[in-house]
């Protein structure tokens, strides 16, 4: 009788620890400066590097930013007379057809632009892989950082140039996870250089690739988890085990 080996069924490796980023609070400068660890989805925010996905997202990107509105006149488009300039033979001279001819200064321009859409296509999966590989970029050279809240109660630029120089958080944009930056946060921020704002629903790849410094708050760490995560799936091997015992 042949000997029955056991199926063997390939069970997913177990996902990997929990990745830890900075916090700091923006809004009590009167506390201590202690810094604490806040736990991520590795999901999210420790995915494999893909350039190729940056590539393809960043030019994507680019491509929606093209305006495509060059435009020149055709031979049919410029104004004048469709007359023949002279006689087809007896002045010995080149020959000639109307003066909208692209030979002659002023005439038409012959394959020349024309109003065109550069944007491309770019499957959404993909485009969320490239967010999740960006965030990763940020985690992996220690540029990603998590505060509690961007609630900021003066609308004075001095105020808050001189918390954000204390902190080090020059050339860093700032992303919030509320609905709208919020209005003080703004007002104080937008003469303010080599600082930026924004919401966690308008950031891009590009922007996150630009910026040397990324800062999240913790309802941006949720937004990104919840719209990029991926859920563990259990593997259930009752059916491989019944198999097995009837061998």
């Amino acid at each position: 009788m042949a000997k029955t080996v056991p199926l063997k069924r390939a069970i997913p490796d177990p996902p990997p620890p929990s990745i830890t980023g900075l916090t700091a609070s923006l809004r009590k400068p009167h506390e201590s400066a202690e810094c604490q660890l806040v736990a991520l989805d590795p999901t999210v925010f420790h995915h494999p590097i893909r350039r190729d996905i940056l590539h393809l997202c960043i030019n994507h990107y680019r491509d929606s930013l093209r305006q495509g509105s060059a435009n020149t006149r055709t031979r049919g488009e410029v104004r004048g007379s469709g007359r023949k300039i002279r006689p087809q033979k007896g002045s010995g001279r080149a020959r000639l057809g109307d003066a909208q001819s692209p030979m002659l200064r002023g005439g038409g321009v012959a394959f020349g632009p024309k109003p065109r859409d550069f944007s491309t296509k770019l499957p959404r999966k993909v485009i969320q892989m490239g967010m999740r590989v960006a965030l990763s970029s940020k985690v992996l050279e220690q540029n990603l950082g998590v505060m509690k809240t961007m609630d900021w109660p003066n609308g004075k630029t001095k105020y808050l140039s001189h918390k954000i120089s204390s902190l080090g958080l020059k050339n860093t944009l700032f992303i919030t996870g509320e609905d709208e930056v919020p209005t003080m946060l703004q007002r104080a921020i937008q003469n303010i250089p080599l600082v930026g704002v924004t919401t966690s629903r308008e950031v891009n790849i590009h922007e996150l690739l630009k910026w040397p410094r990324v800062m999240l708050d913790a309802k941006a760490v949720d937004f990104f988890e919840q719209s990029l995560g991926k859920p563990y799936a259990c593997v259930d091997d009752t059916p491989v085990q019944e198999a097995i015992s009837r061998l």
